[in-house]
């Protein structure tokens, strides 16, 4: 696990709304942390060599965030360039009538990397203790139980060889009202406007306390969460990338050895 002045410590009381949204750190300008980004991509390309030549890890990322919170655009910005066979990315929607008709992690153990691959999930099983909590789509005590769930499901995948990092990426309620009017400022920003994520930004609060409940009873040490100040994309990119190459970097990996005999082989 990476010390960062991002990572919600587990064991610990986590409050959400001592959580910056809208730090820029030690940048001063955008420019500086952009470039930054530049030279941490050009880190994870390589380790994502060393990953799927490897294939002794699976690392899987988790991105959440409110409407508009970014998980699109950080999923562009920070994995541009990303050699695509060693990545997937599984976006997670209202369950379909197969997925309802198995346990609330079925679809999400289905969608876990294999070794060698990096999986980022877009929304995830964490969908279970914050829509379905505050929809009330199953009663409390079921919500309640599934912590546990979560837990054990993340323990089974650290101990098979998955490295799980989990990103909230934190923006005010504020800088969501900016994001979403501008897409209905833009005719090409239309077809990203929902009408219902104006119902969820009424529930504001509620999700606020939701999110700090399950950051503060399933942020681990083999499944940290992290929270991503996200009112400025650029540091969010940052933020993002440093502790993903980071993390990668104390995998300590290293390309598998050579076939015996390689240095007789003669091409004709």
């Amino acid at each position: 696990m990476i010390t960062s002045d991002f990572l919600a410590q587990p064991g610990k009381k986590f409050k959400i709304n001592q959580c910056k949204t809208s730090t820029t750190g030690k940048f001063k300008v955008k420019e500086e942390a952009e470039a930054e980004v530049e030279k941490l991509r050009g880190k994870l390309w390589g380790l994502q060599e060393h990953l799927y030549a490897e294939s002794k890890h699976a690392v899987l990322i988790v991105l959440q965030a409110m409407d508009a919170g970014g998980k699109d655009g950080a999923i562009e910005h920070v994995f541009h360039g990303i050699n695509p066979q060693g990545c997937h990315v599984t976006s997670f929607k209202v369950p379909s009538t197969l997925e309802r008709s198995h346990d609330f992690l079925w679809r999400h153990h289905m969608a876990a990397p294999v070794r060698g691959m990096i999986g980022i999930h877009n929304r995830s099983h964490y969908e279970a203790v914050l829509v379905e909590r505050i929809h009330g789509i199953v009663p409390k005590k079921t919500w309640q139980g599934r912590y546990n769930h979560i837990n054990n499901f993340e323990q089974l995948l650290a101990d098979e060889g998955t490295t799980i990092l989990k990103f909230f990426l934190h923006i005010s309620k504020d800088e969501q009202k900016q994001r979403l009017e501008s897409r209905l400022a833009d005719e090409q920003k239309h077809w990203k406007f929902n009408p219902g994520d104006l119902a969820e930004r009424a529930k504001w609060n509620e999700y606020m306390d939701a999110f700090e409940e399950a950051i503060e009873k399933t942020s681990t040490r083999h499944a940290p969460w992290y929270i991503i100040p996200s009112d400025h994309k650029w540091f969010r990119n940052w933020a993002l990338s440093d502790v993903i190459v980071r993390t990668l970097q104390s995998l300590n990996m290293k390309f598998p050895p050579p076939a015996e005999g390689l240095d007789k082989v003669v091409i004709k």
